[in-house]
């Protein structure tokens, strides 16, 4: 008697019907317990590879970019769609906001100017000598 490989649960609730989802709110509210706890798992898997990854850097040292390669894909496949609501949503749009960056860039403006202007407002201290 061996350990199992895997193991597999249902899909989804079997009374769940996706078109009118209020019909039978027994079955909406396991649907919904279904989703979190599939959310959870991915979320647990994900911290697993974490944690080996980590292990994997500091065993191998600086040949960490070819041993851990296969751990870096794992860990990169098992982030997409984590976060709630980010399902249905494409690799590509997990990148930031357009709005972030420009904030972000507007922020390094206005420090640079910041210091620019206080470099000219500064009063020149001349040495005595």
């Amino acid at each position: 008697m061996g350990r199992k490989n895997e193991v597999v649960f249902d899909e989804q609730p079997p009374d769940f019907d996706p078109a009118n989802p209020y019909k039978d709110p027994v079955a909406m509210l396991e649907m919904r317990d279904h989703i979190v706890r599939e959310k959870w798992i991915d979320i647990e898997t994900f911290k697993i590879i974490r944690d080996k990854l980590r292990w994997c850097y500091r065993i191998e040292g600086v040949n960490h970019l070819q041993k851990c390669r296969h751990l870096v894909q794992q860990y990169m496949d098992s982030t997409r769609g984590i976060g709630w609501g980010k399902n249905d949503r494409h690799p590509d749009q997990h990148r930031p906001s357009l709005h972030s960056i420009t904030v972000h860039f507007c922020l390094i403006i206005f420090s640079f100017l910041l210091k620019f202007l206080v470099s000219f407002s500064s009063p020149k201290v001349q040495s005595l000598d």
